[in-house]
């Protein structure tokens, strides 16, 4: 089994930045790709940003110039930098492991909450 699991969600006023990280452990195969999704309330779950294992990165048009996803395969972990944060960033930010570029892969960690308020 995988396991996921997100951290540096919080509270943050408008144009500011945090930093989210999701640390994969488990039986995970080399070659997998993963990915940030975001929840709001009472809105469909979206695609964030995805990454493939050869860095290959695509990126939701909502958040293009301010969000930079990357990862560390030696630590088996991704990282989302989140910058000129909106009131709209507010959510919860899931991190996912598996599929491909265009494919969201089976694999969720339990999320973390990005609350952007003044």
């Amino acid at each position: 089994q995988v396991q996921l699991v997100e951290s540096g969600g919080g509270l943050v006023q408008p144009g500011g930045s945090l930093r989210l990280s999701c640390a994969a452990s488990g039986r995970i195969v080399s070659g997998y790709t993963m990915g940030w999704y975001r929840q709001a309330p009472g809105k469909q779950r979206e695609v964030v940003a995805r990454i493939t294992s050869y860095d290959i990165i695509k990126v939701g048009d909502s958040v293009k110039g301010r969000f930079t996803i990357s990862r560390d395969n030696a630590k088996n972990t991704v990282y989302l930098q989140m910058n000129s944060l909106k009131v709209d960033d507010t959510a919860v930010y899931y991190c996912n492991l598996g599929g491909d570029l265009y494919v969201t892969g089976e694999f969720w960690g339990p999320g973390t909450r990005v609350t952007v308020s003044s």
